[in-house]
């Protein structure tokens, strides 16, 4: 397939600047070009540029003006603009309309170049942010469970399939992964979603309050049972129990639950009359039920009784697709709750998060938009703000700059260990080119001409 070339649009009313600049960047862009704002404003209704450099002063309308009618485009392309009579009034003027950077004439074509690369990667940024905006309001969204990855979708689609029955269902996967989200779907999508949806989370109670919580208890039966309790099953009478960690309940209470199953009634802690109940139990674990039953943890009848549906949740890893959209979920939850704008995900920070391993999976990543929009430390989210961990690929300390490398299982060639060499290095001095020099032991020179054969690396300003 072609590779798109950028469009840009030049309009400047000296003839010799206009077509000077054309012929500079005719190698990499496709340029048109007009010599006022009336014969600019025919061309951006006839045809949609990505980038519009404009000059400020020119007979007639202002360049202002170009700005004002190209930000009105739906497109919305970037707008650069260039005076020989630059100052601060004008840039913040212009600025203020929307360009997003200010040059000053005789162009530099070098300076130039990378304005025009930057710009086009800002209007790439928010035609993403856009889409994954819309994707929110799509049918990505199941009751709170967002992705549009293979895998999900998957599991979706067996959540809508057994979610009408009146089918017990185990539902397993890595702790934050959101089997508790994945309960309620099953709950909200069946017939029974105006009636209770009670939890339980088995691993933070003792055994003795486990099961009262569970089952209930009369007065008397046991010290400090000063009157009759109704436990969690009782309440959920016509809707759904979920037991997450179910693992993790002793042998009595597995023996009390499997009759629960068998029977479709319990008995209270301390009670002898059998209560007939319509609950759907949902239960969840974090381990391997089938290990535990291997091991003699966990009773082999009870593990059947509530496999009827398996439901196996995909770790955040596993589907990195759907961490873009999840991050500007969270993003705009938390900016939101806390009264400020939403924070903008750099390409360079969107890359290196989506690569990232997400160990405690949803609840981590959730946990880690609430961090960065209270600490925000200005607009945008940028790889200069993450955390070392986030750069160390899968989880593992990675060598930083100037140590020892561990032999790579896939290695690369000379030339991409060097590049990502580079990045890093300019990653841990932040940008300052003569800091990363002394990191590679190169010198500032040679870091230049690296930079310079390989601009899509570089992260300064």
């Amino acid at each position: 397939m072609a590779r798109m070339v950028p469009s840009v649009l030049i309009v400047d009313d000296e003839k010799h600047t206009r077509e000077g600049l054309q012929q500079a960047l005719a190698e990499n862009y496709d340029v048109t070009v007009a010599g006022n704002a009336d014969e600019a404003f025919n061309l951006m209704d006839a045809q949609e540029f990505d980038v519009i450099l404009t000059d400020l002063r020119m007979p007639g309308k202002s360049g202002l003006k170009v700005i004002d009618k190209a930000l009105a485009l739906p497109g919305r392309p970037a707008v650069l603009m260039m005076t020989a009579y630059g100052n601060v009034e004008t840039a913040v003027e212009a600025m203020k309309r929307g360009a997003v950077d200010f040059l000053t004439k005789p162009v530099n074509i070098e300076r130039l170049e990378v304005l025009i690369q930057r710009a086009l990667k800002t209007k790439t940024l928010e035609v993403e942010v856009k889409q994954l905006h819309e994707r929110l309001d799509e049918k990505f969204n199941f009751d709170g469970i967002l992705g549009h990855s293979q895998k999900l979708k998957d599991v979706l689609d067996r959540v809508k399939l057994v979610a009408p029955s009146r089918a017990t269902v185990l539902v397993e996967g890595e702790s934050g992964t959101g089997k508790e989200l994945v309960a309620q779907a099953i709950h909200q999508s069946s017939p029974r979603l105006r009636a209770p949806f009670i939890a339980v989370h088995c691993a933070a109670l003792s055994e003795s309050l486990l099961e009262s919580e569970i089952f209930g208890h009369e007065r008397g039966s046991f010290t400090g049972a000063t009157e009759r309790r109704i436990g969690r099953f009782e309440a959920a009478d016509g809707g759904t129990l979920f037991l997450d960690e179910i693992g993790e309940i002793s042998a009595s209470t597995q023996v009390k639950l499997l009759r629960f199953l068998e029977t479709k009634a319990i008995e209270r802690v301390g009670g002898s009359k059998p209560i007939e109940l319509d609950v759907r139990l949902v239960a969840a674990s974090n381990r391997s039920l089938e290990q535990l039953v291997r091991e003699g943890k966990f009773r082999e009848d009870l593990f059947f009784r509530l496999n009827v549906v398996r439901i196996t949740l995909p770790p955040l890893r596993e589907r990195a697709e759907d961490v873009p959209l999840l991050l500007a979920h969270y993003i705009k939850v938390f900016s939101e709750e806390n009264g400020v704008p939403p924070l903008t995900v750099e390409p360079g920070a969107l890359a290196t998060l989506q690569a990232y391993p997400w160990p405690g999976n949803i609840r981590e990543l959730r946990n880690f938009c609430e961090n960065a929009v209270v600490l925000r430390r200005g607009g945008s989210l940028t790889e200069f703000d993450l955390e070392p961990k986030f750069r160390g690929g899968a989880g593992s300390s990675a060598p930083g700059p100037g140590s020892a490398a561990a032999p790579l299982a896939n290695p690369l060639s000379v030339e991409e260990n060097e590049k990502r060499l580079l990045r890093e290095s300019l990653i841990k001095a932040r940008g300052n080119r003569t800091k990363a020099a002394k990191f590679m032991g190169i010198s500032r020179r040679t870091l230049h001409r690296k930079i310079a054969q390989w601009p899509e690396l570089d992260v300064t300003d």
